[in-house]
C-alpha cells in the first residue's frame, strides 16, 4: 500500500481477488458472488449463440473456476502488479473482499486525495488531460463487437477479453507507468481508467472511469446512478486502510 500524508494507506494497484483456500486468483471475468457467477455463465452460454454478429457467436466464454462457483467462495482483495484486476464487482463484494484483507473501502475524500497526488492535480500525472497516459477513452467498445445494436449485456463474461487491434482493452495492473498518482517517492497506479472503482458510499458510487468511457475529467470522474448491487464488466475497486500510528 501507499501512505497518503501518513493519515491512511491506499492499495498501489486495483484489486484482484484471491481464493484463500486454493491460493489462486479468481477469474476476473465473473462475479465473486457464486450465485451471480453461475447465473451469468448459464445465461451467456445460451445467449451468445443467439445474438450478436455471427463471427462472435462462436467465441467461447472464459472458464468459470469450480471454486468460484462454490457457495463457500469468500475471496480476499489483493493488490498485485501485472495481473488483471477483478471486474464484475458490486459494492457488497468489494466491502467483503477488503474486510477479508483487514482493509476497507476508501471514502470519497480519501480516494480523491489519493488520486490527485502530492501536486493535487485533476489528472494523476498533471492538470491537463493527455490521451494515452491512462487507460480511458479507448476507440473500441467491446459491446459493439459482441452484441447486437441496442443490446448492452454488461454481464457477458467475454467483454474484457476483446482486443483492440491486437491489444487488450482491460490492462494488467501497473501497465501504464505514467498513469501514476505520485506520493513522495511512491506511486498509486490506474486510479483513473482501466476499471471504475467502488468507494464506501451506501448509495452506490464508483470513481475514476473505465477504459471504454470518454473520460477527460480524471480524478473527478464519478458515476452515482446505480444501486449498490450493480455490477458489470467495468466495475472494480481498491482498498484503503487506516495508518498505523
Amino acid at each position: 500500500m501507499v501512505s497518503v500524508r501518513g493519515n491512511y494507506c491506499v492499495d498501489r494497484f486495483e484489486a484482484a481477488l484471491l481464493d484463500p483456500k486454493t491460493r489462486t486468483l479468481a477469474s476476473p471475468y465473473y462475479s465473486a458472488n457464486p450465485l451471480l457467477a453461475q447465473r451469468d455463465a448459464a445465461h451467456w452460454e445460451k445467449q451468445r449463440k443467439r445474438t450478436g454478429p455471427h463471427a462472435m457467436r462462436a467465441l467461447a466464454l472464459p472458464p468459470l473456476p469450480s471454486a468460484q462457483a462454490s457457495q463457500s467462495f469468500a475471496p480476499m482483495a489483493v493488490s498485485r502488479a501485472g495481473v488483471l484486476p477483478a471486474a464484475y464487482v458490486d459494492l457488497f463484494v468489494a466491502r467483503k473482499a477488503c474486510a477479508a484483507a483487514d482493509k476497507r473501502l476508501c471514502t470519497h475524500s480519501e480516494w480523491l486525495e489519493a488520486c490527485r497526488g502530492n501536486a493535487a492535480t485533476r489528472q494523476p500525472y498533471g492538470e491537463k488531460y493527455a490521451p494515452g497516459r491512462c487507460n480511458v477513452s479507448r476507440g473500441l467498445h467491446p459491446a459493439s463487437v459482441l452484441h447486437s445494436p441496442g443490446e448492452f449485456g454488461g454481464t457477458d463474461p467475454r467483454l474484457n477479453t476483446i482486443l483492440d487491434h491486437g491489444f487488450d482493452l482491460l490492462l494488467r495492473t501497473g501497465s501504464l507507468q505514467d498513469c501514476a498518482s505520485r506520493w513522495g517517492q511512491d506511486s498509486i497506479f490506474d486510479m483513473v481508467g482501466n476499471l471504475d472503482e467502488w468507494i464506501d458510499d451506501p448509495r452506490g458510487t464508483f470513481l475514476g472511469g473505465f477504459y471504454a468511457r470518454d473520460m477527460p475529467w480524471g480524478c473527478d470522474a464519478r458515476i452515482d446512478i446505480h444501486s449498490a448491487d450493480y455490477y458489470d464488466y467495468s466495475t472494480g475497486f481498491r482498498c484503503c486502510k487506516d495508518a498505523t500510528k
